[in-house]
């Protein structure tokens, strides 16, 4: 019995150790639910700004600006972000997100005029492309090597939560009652992230060691010796003192081209699977189907499927690991893509389609499902697990930058190429980006599961593991 008593002892203090990491990513990833809820805006209310009786009709051109004038914003906020988290640090630089979010809000509330409304977008986009830098970066600097891939899968979650919420609110609350929940989300954020501790791997660059030494106490515990851990960061910051690499000197070193190509590419195959050209319109994919759910209960679904999903990632990715994920991930979304665009081929063919009915519905909750698996959450944990301290800021800007430059093209053009191709081809052209994606993760995306950054570096310079893949694909199985 004294034994048995032991061993549970010992797990909770396991645990114990492990709590803030948990309780500082959570809180952190608050502000990243703001982000979904604001992605996800568009969805319930440009169908209520379209109709004849709505206090401001818009335009669809109109309404295809404000759902893509926040990817623009994201690209301005992601090229700051950087520098401003290696000036401020990390923790500050979350905390001052929340200007852009409830200025947006705010604008949204008292607007009279679409021009309000475009400035409102532009603004939170600024939140949510630095968000989409500093989050990623400061879970992955607080996590240790064990919990580093489930912390690092919260944010996809919390992203899909946000969504969720969104979808939900939206169809029981007006315009004005959704900006104001959306509001006090980020407020909540500020009121819970305030009390949590800095990235002792910014504090250790800023040479503050006796602050790091905290940090760490507070996010290893008490009873934890934080010096090897703190001598491997001041090795890397030693190693890296003076050294501000611009994109251009990272491209000419092997290791760092190979880690850009990985992490550039898995964020160039997110946004060009067209996930947030489904989730801008999902309201109106639902309707142009014809299907035979309502197409408010339908997204709402849709989202749910998301949200659970991404919380099975996050219980997965360190046991399965992050490249057969991605590859069984694209695959499936492949798959489901051709499946939808099949689906709309009969439909806008004449072909009676009644029988077909639930395809659309099942083909986006496949898709939904695959990219909640693998490659929703993987690319952001790529990013901030390919690079090194002094490169880190850099090569997350520009990662953040091409995801939302992807956004605004995805979600600008994808009424147009319904129009000019058609919605049948247009998904298609997705189904064929999806299946390369699956080859380009085979060949040039290195594991990097339960690995310290060391080790990545040391497997990068070795050049393309495409065996250890399919070894792991095995296992799953």
């Amino acid at each position: 019995m004294e034994g048995t008593g032991m061993i549970n002892d010992a797990a909770v203090r396991q645990e114990s150790r492990k709590l803030w990491q948990y309780l500082a990513s959570i809180s952190a990833c608050i502000l990243v639910v703001g982000v979904g809820t604001a992605l996800a805006w568009t969805s319930p209310v440009l169908p209520q700004l379209y109709a004849a009786d709505s206090w401001l009709v818009i335009t669809k051109e109109q309404g295809s600006w404000i759902s893509s004038l926040l990817a623009l914003g994201a690209i301005a906020g992601a090229l700051g972000s950087g520098s401003m988290a290696d000036k401020m640090g990390r923790k500050k630089s979350l905390l001052l997100l929340s200007v852009p979010f409830l200025a947006s809000w705010g604008i949204i509330l008292v607007a009279t005029e679409v021009k309000l409304l475009y400035i409102a977008r532009f603004l939170v986009g600024i939140g949510v492309g630095a968000g989409c830098v500093l989050g990623p970066t400061y879970i992955s600097e607080i996590s240790e090597v064990s919990t580093r891939g489930t912390l690092g899968a919260l944010f996809q979650l919390f992203l899909t939560v946000g969504i969720f919420v969104a979808f939900i609110l939206g169809s029981v609350l007006n315009y004005t009652m959704l900006a104001l929940v959306c509001a006090l989300i980020v407020a909540f954020f500020l009121a819970t992230f305030y009390w949590m501790p800095e990235s002792p791997v910014w504090l250790v660059n800023q040479n503050r060691k006796q602050e790091a030494t905290s940090a760490m106490s507070v996010l290893r515990g008490e009873d934890y010796d934080p010096k090897q851990e703190l001598n491997e960061m001041q090795k890397e910051a030693e190693a890296s003192a003076g050294k501000k690499p611009s994109l251009g000197d990272m491209a000419k070193d092997p290791v760092n081209k190979k880690a850009m190509i990985a992490s550039f590419g898995m964020m160039f195959f997110q946004q060009a699977s067209g996930v947030n050209a489904v989730i801008f319109y999902t309201v109106m994919i639902f309707e142009a189907s014809g299907s035979s759910m309502a197409p408010e209960l339908a997204s709402i679904l849709v989202a749910l499927v998301q949200l659970v999903m991404s919380g099975v990632a996050a219980l997965i990715v360190d046991r399965a690991g992050r490249k057969p994920l991605l590859m069984i991930s694209t695959s499936i979304m492949s798959v489901s893509l051709i499946a939808l665009g099949y689906y709309f081929q009969q439909k806008d063919g004449g072909n009676d389609v009644s029988s077909l009915g639930w395809l659309p519905l099942a083909s986006l909750i496949v898709f939904m499902v695959a990219f909640s698996i693998g490659l929703g959450p993987v690319p952001w944990m790529l990013m901030g697990e390919l690079f090194a301290a002094e490169t880190k800021a850099v090569a997350s800007s520009v990662a953040v930058m091409l995801n939302w430059l992807l956004v605004f093209i995805v979600t600008k053009t994808f009424p147009m190429m319904n129009k000019e191709l058609g919605t049948d081809m247009t998904f298609w052209i997705f189904a064929v980006v999806m299946a390369c994606a699956t080859a380009f993760t085979h060949v040039l995306v290195p594991e990097t599961k339960g690995k310290t950054y060391q080790q990545i570096h040391d497997e990068l310079q070795g050049g393309p593991t495409v065996d250890k893949s399919v070894q792991q694909l095995k296992a799953i199985a």
